[in-house]
């Protein structure tokens, strides 16, 4: 059940990860605008939530079975807290004292340490050379496009940096538990659902007692739409494509889409919100684009000696 060790991604394959880039980058966005007016666990609860009612009508409307074993939705509920619960909440949290940019700085750490955390717990999915070199390119690029500026804010709000830090290892040990939990037999479809569900279920309490969110002021338009956009994009439909590369390319692949998220942001302030794309995205782009073609590997094998291994970082 589990991808092929380094496996190279196809078309298909990055197709879909640029399609989950554009969903997860655009949640920077959203919570920067429904954090002005919704308490950001109460963010991260109704997005789950409605994702949540979302997956449980296409599981059903396709037929897919659903997850039944305690073992399965034991698994399911640890899944939903890593990879969904703790990171939207400390993502949410933090946006109240730093920006989108630097946020997404921080979180493409992500990928960071999930290579190395594939590494040390996998025996399939080591870390090589040229993904490590490929890996610190593509930081340095997604720094290039949000641009250094925004680092400036690292003076400040050192524990809302931290909480997003924590959120991107979260994440990372999130991608590499998403294997077992597929090698259960459990689809991608039902990996989502399953997910969420529970991830929602553990975080209700939390936003009832500290958020209390019928307190609050009811949110305005540009807030509904844009909760409506993160649980319908950057929820439901990000998780059925997050699963399926998982299931395809592995746990090193899907981390890729760190890196490509925060230039889909970019993409989209431009697209969306007129926002001009500067010198200087152009040239993080390209660095991420050069980071990505190291580590897919192709560019590495085409000028490397036939017969020549690429030694393993240990």
């Amino acid at each position: 059940m589990d991808a092929p060790p380094n496996k190279l991604m196809g078309k298909l394959d990055w197709a879909l990860l640029f399609g989950l880039s554009m969903l997860w980058g655009g949640s920077f966005l959203f919570t920067e605008i429904a954090i002005r007016e919704v308490p950001p666990l109460t963010i991260a609860f109704v997005r789950l939530a409605l994702g949540t009612l979302i997956l449980n009508i296409v599981l059903r409307v396709l037929g897919h079975p659903i997850p039944a074993t305690w073992h399965e939705w034991r698994a399911l509920a640890v899944m939903g807290m890593i990879n969904s619960m703790i990171p939207m909440s400390l993502i949410a949290w933090a946006q109240t004292a730093i920006g989108a940019g630097l946020a997404s700085i921080i979180a493409a750490t992500s990928s960071l340490f999930g290579m190395v955390a594939a590494h040390s717990l996998t025996t399939d999915e080591k870390l090589s050379g040229h993904r490590l070199l490929g890996t610190m390119l593509g930081f340095c690029g997604t720094v290039g496009v949000i641009g250094p500026c925004a680092l400036a804010e690292f003076r400040s709000e050192t524990t809302a940096q931290l909480a997003v830090l924590g959120a991107a290892m979260s994440s990372a040990l999130g991608g590499v538990f998403g294997r077992r939990v597929h090698s259960m037999g459990v689809t991608p479809l039902g990996i989502a659902t399953g997910q969420v569900t529970t991830a929602s279920i553990l975080l209700l309490p939390l936003v009832c007692v500290l958020d209390r969110p019928w307190a609050q002021p009811f949110p305005g338009a540009s807030s509904i739409s844009a909760l409506l956009a993160m649980a319908v994009l950057s929820t439901a439909l990000a998780y059925v494509i997050f699963f399926q590369v998982l299931a395809r390319a592995g746990a090193m692949n899907i981390l890729l889409v760190g890196f490509l998220a925060p230039v889909s942001a970019v993409m989209l302030g431009s697209l969306v919100l007129g926002e001009d794309l500067e010198l200087q995205d152009l040239a993080g782009m390209m660095v991420i684009g050069i980071g990505l073609l190291v580590i897919d590997g192709r560019l590495i094998r085409v000028f490397r000696p036939t017969g020549s291994t690429d030694n393993q970082v240990v």
